[in-house]
Protein backbone atom coordinates (compact mmCIF):
# COMPACT_ATOMS: atom_id res chain seq x y z
CA UNK A 1 0.00 0.00 0.00
CA UNK A 2 1.37 3.40 -1.06
CA UNK A 3 1.84 6.05 1.62
CA UNK A 4 0.24 9.25 0.50
CA UNK A 5 0.13 11.11 3.88
CA UNK A 6 2.65 11.81 6.54
CA UNK A 7 1.63 13.54 9.57
CA UNK A 8 4.42 15.41 12.21
CA UNK A 9 4.22 16.08 15.59
CA UNK A 10 5.91 19.37 16.10
CA UNK A 11 7.17 19.37 19.92
CA UNK A 12 9.98 16.08 20.57
CA UNK A 13 10.23 15.83 16.45
CA UNK A 14 10.89 18.93 14.50
CA UNK A 15 11.82 21.07 17.65
CA UNK A 16 11.80 20.78 21.31
CA UNK A 17 8.65 20.65 23.24
CA UNK A 18 6.66 23.62 23.66
CA UNK A 19 5.93 24.12 26.72
CA UNK A 20 6.87 21.47 29.35
CA UNK A 21 7.47 20.09 32.34
CA UNK A 22 11.18 20.85 32.21
CA UNK A 23 10.72 24.17 30.71
CA UNK A 24 7.68 25.16 33.65
CA UNK A 25 10.20 24.17 36.10
CA UNK A 26 13.07 26.03 34.49
CA UNK A 27 10.88 29.37 34.32
CA UNK A 28 9.80 28.96 37.67
CA UNK A 29 13.12 29.07 39.56
CA UNK A 30 14.34 31.85 36.46
CA UNK A 31 11.29 33.68 37.97
CA UNK A 32 10.92 33.04 41.55
CA UNK A 33 7.82 31.38 41.32
CA UNK A 34 6.86 28.33 43.88
CA UNK A 35 6.83 25.42 41.85
CA UNK A 36 4.18 23.76 43.05
CA UNK A 37 1.43 26.84 42.78
CA UNK A 38 2.88 27.31 39.30
CA UNK A 39 2.55 23.07 38.02
CA UNK A 40 -0.98 23.15 40.02
CA UNK A 41 -2.00 26.81 37.87
CA UNK A 42 -0.83 25.25 34.77
CA UNK A 43 -2.52 22.04 35.15
CA UNK A 44 -5.73 23.79 35.59
CA UNK A 45 -5.07 26.02 32.46
CA UNK A 46 -3.44 23.70 29.85
CA UNK A 47 -6.33 22.06 28.54
CA UNK A 48 -8.22 25.15 27.57
CA UNK A 49 -4.71 27.10 26.46
CA UNK A 50 -4.29 24.41 23.67
CA UNK A 51 -7.39 24.05 23.01
CA UNK A 52 -7.62 27.63 21.47
CA UNK A 53 -10.38 28.40 24.30
CA UNK A 54 -7.88 30.80 26.02
CA UNK A 55 -5.16 33.26 24.77
CA UNK A 56 -1.09 33.40 25.98
CA UNK A 57 -2.22 36.34 27.94
CA UNK A 58 -4.92 34.73 29.52
CA UNK A 59 -2.72 31.62 30.60
CA UNK A 60 -0.34 33.93 32.05
CA UNK A 61 -2.82 36.13 33.77
CA UNK A 62 -4.06 32.31 35.70
CA UNK A 63 -0.76 31.13 35.90
CA UNK A 64 1.77 33.97 36.81
CA UNK A 65 0.30 37.05 37.19
CA UNK A 66 -2.63 36.99 39.24
CA UNK A 67 -0.86 39.04 41.59
CA UNK A 68 2.25 42.01 41.27
CA UNK A 69 5.63 40.34 39.90
CA UNK A 70 9.05 42.00 40.40
CA UNK A 71 9.46 40.99 36.26
CA UNK A 72 7.32 41.74 33.52
CA UNK A 73 4.82 39.60 30.88
CA UNK A 74 7.34 40.55 27.87
CA UNK A 75 10.13 38.97 29.31
CA UNK A 76 8.00 35.55 30.72
CA UNK A 77 6.98 35.45 27.31
CA UNK A 78 10.47 36.05 25.69
CA UNK A 79 11.43 32.84 28.13
CA UNK A 80 8.57 31.04 26.68
CA UNK A 81 9.47 31.37 23.39
CA UNK A 82 13.38 30.56 23.32
CA UNK A 83 12.44 27.60 24.83
CA UNK A 84 11.38 26.72 21.20
CA UNK A 85 14.66 25.09 19.56
CA UNK A 86 14.38 23.48 16.06
CA UNK A 87 15.94 20.04 15.28
CA UNK A 88 17.54 20.92 11.89
CA UNK A 89 18.13 17.32 10.44
CA UNK A 90 14.53 16.27 11.11
CA UNK A 91 12.99 19.56 9.60
CA UNK A 92 15.95 18.78 6.96
CA UNK A 93 14.59 15.33 6.28
CA UNK A 94 10.51 16.84 6.23
CA UNK A 95 11.81 19.02 3.74
CA UNK A 96 13.33 16.77 1.33
CA UNK A 97 10.26 14.62 1.75
CA UNK A 98 7.76 17.32 0.65
CA UNK A 99 10.38 18.21 -2.17
CA UNK A 100 9.71 15.19 -3.58
CA UNK A 101 6.37 15.88 -4.43
CA UNK A 102 4.92 12.27 -3.75
CA UNK A 103 3.65 13.01 -0.22
CA UNK A 104 1.23 15.57 1.65
CA UNK A 105 2.87 16.66 4.87
CA UNK A 106 1.02 18.30 7.71
CA UNK A 107 1.17 18.21 11.39
CA UNK A 108 -0.69 17.00 13.76
CA UNK A 109 -0.19 18.41 17.02
CA UNK A 110 -0.78 19.78 20.71
CA UNK A 111 -0.18 23.55 21.11
CA UNK A 112 -1.35 26.75 22.10
CA UNK A 113 -1.83 29.18 19.23
CA UNK A 114 0.91 31.57 20.06
CA UNK A 115 3.54 28.88 20.47
CA UNK A 116 2.15 27.54 17.69
CA UNK A 117 2.47 30.47 15.60
CA UNK A 118 5.53 31.01 16.62
CA UNK A 119 7.41 27.86 15.96
CA UNK A 120 5.81 27.51 12.52
CA UNK A 121 7.20 30.95 11.48
CA UNK A 122 10.57 29.96 13.47
CA UNK A 123 10.97 26.53 12.35
CA UNK A 124 10.43 27.55 8.59
CA UNK A 125 7.63 25.23 8.80
CA UNK A 126 5.19 26.87 6.45
CA UNK A 127 7.43 26.33 3.48
CA UNK A 128 7.14 21.95 4.36
CA UNK A 129 3.92 21.98 5.52
CA UNK A 130 0.39 21.85 3.90
CA UNK A 131 -2.11 21.88 6.62
CA UNK A 132 -1.40 22.56 10.56
CA UNK A 133 -3.74 20.34 12.46
CA UNK A 134 -2.80 22.01 16.15
CA UNK A 135 -5.14 21.40 18.90
CA UNK A 136 -5.64 25.30 19.68
CA UNK A 137 -7.33 25.66 15.70
CA UNK A 138 -9.63 22.65 15.91
CA UNK A 139 -10.10 22.45 19.65
CA UNK A 140 -8.77 18.85 20.29
CA UNK A 141 -6.30 17.18 22.33
CA UNK A 142 -4.08 14.19 21.04
CA UNK A 143 -4.67 11.26 22.38
CA UNK A 144 -8.06 12.08 21.90
CA UNK A 145 -9.53 9.49 18.80
CA UNK A 146 -11.01 12.62 17.50
CA UNK A 147 -8.12 14.74 16.55
CA UNK A 148 -7.59 12.22 14.48
CA UNK A 149 -10.99 11.25 12.65
CA UNK A 150 -10.23 14.95 12.18
CA UNK A 151 -7.12 15.04 10.16
CA UNK A 152 -7.95 12.12 8.07
CA UNK A 153 -11.07 13.38 7.10
CA UNK A 154 -9.83 17.18 6.29
CA UNK A 155 -7.14 15.95 4.86
CA UNK A 156 -8.83 13.18 2.38
CA UNK A 157 -6.70 10.69 3.66
CA UNK A 158 -7.27 6.89 3.56
CA UNK A 159 -5.84 5.25 6.87
CA UNK A 160 -3.73 2.86 5.55
CA UNK A 161 -1.84 4.94 3.36
CA UNK A 162 -1.29 7.36 6.03
CA UNK A 163 1.87 7.58 8.23
CA UNK A 164 2.02 9.60 12.11
CA UNK A 165 5.09 10.32 13.36
CA UNK A 166 5.39 11.59 17.50
CA UNK A 167 7.72 11.08 20.42
CA UNK A 168 4.83 9.74 22.38
CA UNK A 169 3.84 5.93 22.32
CA UNK A 170 0.53 6.99 24.22
CA UNK A 171 -0.11 9.57 21.06
CA UNK A 172 -0.02 6.37 18.20
CA UNK A 173 -2.11 4.48 19.54
CA UNK A 174 -5.14 6.08 18.37
CA UNK A 175 -3.64 6.57 15.15
CA UNK A 176 -2.94 3.02 15.08
CA UNK A 177 -6.15 1.89 15.95
CA UNK A 178 -7.81 3.89 13.10
CA UNK A 179 -5.77 1.77 10.72
CA UNK A 180 -2.71 4.82 10.14
CA UNK A 181 0.89 3.54 10.36
CA UNK A 182 2.28 4.86 13.65
CA UNK A 183 5.96 5.60 13.89
CA UNK A 184 8.00 6.84 17.49
CA UNK A 185 10.05 9.25 16.74
CA UNK A 186 13.63 9.12 18.28
CA UNK A 187 16.13 11.16 15.72
CA UNK A 188 16.03 11.57 11.79
CA UNK A 189 18.68 8.56 11.16
CA UNK A 190 16.27 6.29 12.84
CA UNK A 191 12.93 8.41 11.25
CA UNK A 192 14.24 7.53 7.13
CA UNK A 193 14.65 4.11 8.16
CA UNK A 194 11.34 3.29 9.66
CA UNK A 195 10.00 5.31 6.86
CA UNK A 196 11.61 3.58 4.27
CA UNK A 197 10.56 0.24 5.64
CA UNK A 198 6.77 1.58 5.03
CA UNK A 199 8.43 2.49 1.31
CA UNK A 200 8.90 6.33 1.68
CA UNK A 201 11.73 7.95 0.17
CA UNK A 202 12.88 10.83 -0.53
Amino acid sequence: MTITHIFFDIGGVLGSNGWDADMRASAAAQFGLDPGDFAERHEEAVGSFEQGRMSLDEYLDATVFYKPRPFSRDAFRAFMLAQSVPDPEAIAFAHTLARSGRYRLMTLNNESQELNVHRVREFGLAEIFVTFFSSCWVGVLKPSRRIYELALAMSQAEPERSVLIDDRERNLEPARALGMHGILFSDARQLATDLAALGVRP
